[in-house]
């Protein structure tokens, strides 16, 4: 039975309240002397195991917005989830927000979603807030920060109107935490994080009794790296989704980590490069004509010369160097000499410290459009990323608000919206790259219904679009199955759904995924609708 509308449900635990009293008072029962033991007495009974505090059912109220014409009427559920470990001992809470459209009649038959954001030590706010929720942090049109203080709007985007969502806090994110600090370093890894995310989805499915629906995935950053991992795991104990939708995608980590002797982010870093440039009026008027074309253009070069020419090393012929310095000069909107003085490769924080370096300006790593103001012009890296300030604080505030108000969820400990709740994590990896992709292919092996929606952002310069190309290209995935795998482009960064246009583009497109991954087969190898879209993202 569902509470009246506003009202949150939520259990007392004054037992548990009297006995910290007790305890912090100083006033305990005194334990009689120690007997010495008699030969053939009976032993004393083992101590019993201390009872585990009862478990604090989730906060429960009802909404509306209205989306045009139409009304939309929904359940939020806020709680923690426990996990516990074989034994049955809580390791860890997991802090979810849920929605669920009312008046549906058989809620198990409903697409359910599950969501997350990345870092690590990301909660799950700016999907949230940002693009799915019935509720958005407002932004300026273009995404920018606004002036404080800061709001909510009703979401005529959300995705709620078509799926049920789940949010979920990763332990050491938002209000998720360990039951003990010396069990954290279990959950911050890159397979306890799996495993500790998956086990929260088959919790919700049972207790939520949502074992029948079609179930999604939707990642971001970090995020898409922790849904491939889950799509390989998860199949593994009988849970296949429909499909999964990765927003700025990142798999591979050997696409985007400058280190020594790894070449590949420098070309594939290229492209963005040039889109950044291309958005500040830093190319040649030739490459200023037409944005698709220089796009086309510089991926070929990228792919082709710039990636021979590196791997040349030492070999290039000073000849052939001065060309590679002069072309990526062109196509990076930076000097010459700077281009060849970097040995042909631009490392991400030297490129926005130096594209704007004239006019005192730096670009943001999460969305290059941004630009951001420096103390001095003669660092080799930004002082901050412009991008990151404009999102945090407005995020931040209204989340606080939000949940406190209209949600009514009360808890005293910061919600840790983007770093704060863990300083170390592991990657589990020894003496090689992060690579979730291999996951994901074994998942599409074993559900060949599978479908992937991939979004990117021309301005993302965390994860950018020509390295998720690179690795779904390099997925291995079995011909039959290559048409189940789309994805579209948006003129925004890391992002894109703070940008207004193109957060309904986003949901257009998403939309009619989950067409696609919910139309009736008769098999796996059935014949299908093409995929809609603009067609720059074919992954095909």
């Amino acid at each position: 039975m569902n509470p009246p509308k506003g009202v949150c449900v939520r259990r007392s635990v004054v037992a548990g309240v009297v006995g910290v009293l007790l305890t912090g008072s100083g006033l305990r029962a005194q334990a009689p002397p120690a007997e010495k033991a008699v030969a053939g007495a009976p032993a004393a009974p083992a101590a019993a195991k201390p009872t585990p505090a009862p478990e604090e059912p989730p906060v429960v109220t009802h909404h509306e917005i209205h989306l045009g014409s139409r009304t939309l009427r929904y359940t939020a559920t806020v709680g923690r989830m426990p996990i516990k470990a074989d034994q049955g001992e809580p390791e860890a809470s997991i802090f979810y927000v849920a929605y669920t459209l009312d008046g549906v009649a058989d809620s198990a038959k409903r697409p359910l979603m599950f969501s997350f954001n990345g870092g690590p030590g990301s909660s799950s706010v700016w999907l949230h807030l940002g693009a799915l929720g019935p509720r958005r942090v407002r932004m300026l049109d273009d995404g920018g920060m606004p002036a404080p203080p800061f709001t909510l709007v009703d979401n005529d985007q959300t995705w709620l109107d078509r799926t049920d969502l789940v949010f979920i806090d990763p332990v050491g994110t938002g209000y998720s935490r360990p039951a003990k600090p010396e069990l954290g370093s279990k959950f911050w890894n890159l397979d306890g994080d799996i495993q500790s995310v998956g086990e929260f989805i088959r919790l919700y499915l049972t207790r939520g009794h949502r074992w029948t629906s079609p179930l999604f995935l939707v990642g971001e950053s970090y995020g898409t790296t922790r849904a491939a991992g889950l799509s390989g795991a998860l199949i593994e104990k009988g849970i296949a989704f429909n499909g999964i939708i990765l927003v700025s995608s990142i798999l591979n980590f050997q696409t985007a980590e400058f280190t020594k002797g790894n070449d590949l982010p420098y070309v594939l870093y290229l492209p963005t490069y040039a889109a950044t440039a291309w958005y500040h009026k830093r190319l040649a008027p030739e490459l200023q004509a037409d944005f698709q074309a220089t796009m086309k253009q510089v991926e070929a070069y990228a792919l082709g010369p710039y990636a021979t020419a590196l791997a040349a090393g030492d070999q290039l012929s000073p000849q052939a160097r001065q060309e590679v310095a002069k072309t990526v000069a062109r196509y990076t909107g930076l000097s010459e000499d700077y281009v060849a003085l970097s040995d042909l490769r631009i490392e991400i924080q030297r490129f926005c410290k130096e594209l704007l370096r004239t006019e005192r300006r730096t670009v943001g790593r999460l969305d290059s459009r941004f630009t951001g103001l420096d103390d001095t012009g003669v660092d080799s890296e930004p002082e901050y990323d412009p991008s990151m300030a404009a999102i945090r604080p407005p995020f931040t505030a209204a989340f606080a608000q939000y949940v406190s108000t209209e949600l009514n969820f009360a808890a005293d400990e910061p919600y840790h919206i983007l770093g704060g709740g863990f300083s170390t994590w592991t990657w589990n990896r020894e003496n090689s790259f992060v690579d979730t992709s291999e996951a994901l292919r074994r998942a599409f092996a074993r559900n060949p219904y599978m479908r992937l929606f991939v979004a990117s952002g021309y301005y993302d310069l965390a994860t950018p679009y020509f390295a998720t190309v690179y690795t779904l290209s390099h997925l291995g995935l079995d011909p039959s199955l290559k048409s189940h795998v789309s994805g579209e482009r948006y003129q925004a960064g890391h992002m894109m759904y703070i940008d207004q246009k193109e957060l309904a583009r986003l949901r257009s497109d998403v939309g009619a995924f989950l067409d696609r991954a919910l139309a009736p087969v008769t098999g796996p190898g059935a014949a299908e609708a093409p995929a809609t879209g603009s067609g720059h993202a074919n992954f095909r």
